[in-house]
């Protein structure tokens, strides 16, 4: 796999995608920090060096369930793509994806909340194996927290999809695994952060016009995915 620009721009959006995500993932996947934490023994959960190695295990499940929903998106887009033609396929599959990226720009702004409701395209699966996650609690090693996040890494979640809608565009199995790699490392800050970062996305959770122009920044990955030749990246490669 060679190292494209156009990879390059897929990861670099996908982080920013899961770093400013982090002011839904307060909300949604600091519950189930939560119950982790309340799970494990008072000596542990009262203790934050003891307690991070748990918070991290999770995080690492949570995000190789991410990468390997975007090798199955990679393998869905080949073989959709097959039957239309490698170039008419690819191009339908990104204007369909960044359809689905701006729905969730327009979301997180504020002014699209019927978005949400694109997350019950998952729920059927999601009902299928939620029940192995919570056998899982309490959790008491460092192997069950990695695999309760592998499990709660399938939680239905419009921003989640709207990466692997990113993912599927990059016309590669492997690419289109690292660059859903890329989106959950974007969410640690938020994830794992129980001190000065998780403070910050806090109050800028609560900052409308902050979530206004992070919806606006998404919707502009949305158009640039669609139209490749406005990615900066490609531009001054080919001026150079």
């Amino acid at each position: 796999m060679e190292f494209h620009l156009t990879f390059t721009a897929s990861y670099l959006a996908a982080f920013a995608m899961g770093l400013f995500s982090s002011l839904h993932c307060i909300g949604m996947c600091g519950s189930i920090i939560g119950t982790l934490t309340l799970s494990l023994k008072p000596e542990v959960r009262n203790n934050k060096s003891r307690l991070f190695p748990y918070v991290l295990n999770y995080n690492i499940g949570r995000i190789v369930s991410y990468t390997l929903a975007g090798l199955l998106v990679g393998l869905a887009e080949s073989l959709i793509t097959l039957p239309l033609g490698m170039d008419h396929g690819h191009r339908v599959l990104q204007l369909f994806s960044s359809i689905i990226m701006i729905g969730a720009g327009f979301y997180i702004a504020g002014w699209f909340p019927r978005f949400a409701y694109i997350e019950k395209a998952g729920a059927g699966f999601w009902k299928l194996i939620e029940p192995y996650g919570r056998k899982l609690i309490p959790v008491t090693t460092r192997t069950q927290a990695y695999l309760f996040g592998m499990v709660w890494g399938w939680l239905p979640c419009g921003l989640v999809y709207a990466a692997l809608a990113l993912a599927a565009t990059t016309g590669d199995i492997t690419r289109s695994a690292i660059t859903m790699l890329a989106f959950g490392l974007g969410t640690l800050p938020a994830v794992v952060g129980v001190g000065i970062m998780t403070n910050v996305l806090t109050k800028l959770s609560r900052m409308h016009r902050f979530k206004q122009v992070i919806g606006l920044l998404l919707v502009l990955v949305a158009l640039v995915a669609v139209f490749p030749w406005l990615n900066p990246m490609r531009l001054q490669h080919i001026y150079t």
